[in-house]
């Protein structure tokens, strides 16, 4: 499978109050960049909407989206269509995520028309066939996640590790240019190590991180790991 130059941490904020918003969401923004040019790898946010502007200002790391609706821009009251994250100032997007899914036609939809605008695609999946269907629609980026463990603090690779090993030869069978993450329950170094070493390039982790006591510190911990299962395993 295709791998990028260095291991990833995306980081969703979620709606996580007061964490995700206001002052405190950009320093957020600000630790992981700290982080992503300390160490090299690629750091990811992903914060709410209305924080987009303000942190992509603010700092030169990738910033995405949580979510897109499959709709052209117009007459569309509440929706998010991808021009309008575009002009946030996001680079990217996360599509699909558990707490937000959509159906195959329009995640199929949403990934041409992101691709025609310049912006990437982070596309959940939360079973290895689902992954590879995606995988054909040939994002930039998959993330399995299986729901039941989001949020739990269990991560996928050491309570299912099979569902990541699967989902990286499937991937890797339908599409080798798309590169795989490991979402669920990702709390610690340690964690992150296991995700890279079962074949996946990085974590997709939200509360680990937004709401910790020490984002920067927790994100440094996460890197380190990271780094040495890289050199390792890749």
């Amino acid at each position: 499978m295709a791998r990028p130059p260095q291991p990833i941490l995306a980081v969703n904020f979620k709606a996580y109050h007061p964490y995700s918003f206001g002052e405190r969401a950009l320093r957020l923004a600000r630790a992981a960049e700290k982080v992503a040019k300390e160490t090299g790898i690629t750091v990811i946010v992903a914060p709410p909407f209305t924080e987009i502007t303000r942190i992509a200002e603010n700092v030169e790391i990738p910033v995405f989206a949580q979510h897109v609706d499959p709709v052209e821009p117009g007459a569309r009251t509440g929706y998010i269509p991808l021009e309008a994250v575009k002009e946030a100032g996001a680079s990217g997007t996360i599509i699909n995520h558990s707490e937000h899914r959509l159906r195959a036609s329009d995640i199929a939809w949403l990934v041409e028309k992101a691709r025609s605008l310049g912006l990437q695609t982070l596309v959940c999946a939360d079973t290895p066939v689902v992954a590879a269907a995606v995988a054909v629609m040939a994002p930039d980026m998959i993330a399995v996640e299986p729901p039941e463990l989001i949020g739990t603090g269990i991560p996928v690779s050491k309570a299912k590790p099979e569902i990541v090993t699967d989902t990286v030869k499937l991937v890797e069978k339908h599409n080798p240019h798309v590169t795989v993450l490991t979402g669920a329950g990702i709390s610690s170094g340690e964690d992150v190590a296991a995700a890279i070493r079962l074949g996946t390039s990085g974590v997709l982790v939200a509360s680990a991180i937004v709401k910790s006591e020490n984002p920067y510190s927790k994100m440094v911990e996460m890197a380190a790991q990271a780094l040495k299962a890289w050199e390792k395993y890749r």
